[in-house]
């Protein structure tokens, strides 16, 4: 498997870095850089930070995706997600974090809040055109092909 290389910050010694659970695994596991656990009620939603930033290669982004076991258990999930983090971008990574479910769920300090997946992108060159192909689905949009 090809690997690449990501420069990474940490604010201070004591932040783990990220890694990957298992060998199979697509996301490594971030967690919260927190000193006191934040208290998030029903429907609230909060940024937490992680402590960290990193340096990604052009050509590339950090996509920000949400933890199963926390939703399923819990319903905490991030929100814009998944989130993009531009090559470009050097400011300290942090997570949108949102509690979907009627209790109330703690964060505490040093936590798995989410998942970091790498992924190549393409940049768009548009060509301006006056239609565009037929296809079978032509414009069918939203639940075109029922429920």
């Amino acid at each position: 498997m090809e690997k690449v290389i990501v420069k990474i910050v940490r604010e201070n010694d004591k932040i783990e870095l990220p890694k990957y659970e298992t060998s199979g695994a697509a996301g490594m596991d971030v967690r919260a850089n927190i000193t006191e656990p934040i208290v998030l009620g029903s429907l609230e939603r909060t940024l937490v930070p992680t402590g960290l930033k990193i340096a990604i290669p052009e050509g590339y982004e950090v996509q920000v995706r949400p933890r199963s076991g926390l939703a399923l258990k819990h319903g905490i999930t991030l929100l814009n997600t998944p989130g993009t983090i531009d090559s470009d971008y050097r400011g300290e990574l942090k997570m949108i974090i949102a509690n979907m479910s009627k209790d109330s769920y703690t964060i505490n300090p040093g936590e798995r809040i989410g998942q970091l997946v790498l992924n190549k992108v393409e940049q768009i060159e548009w060509e301006v055109v006056g239609t565009l192909d037929e296809t079978e689905r032509g414009a069918g949009g939203f639940g075109h092909t029922g429920k």
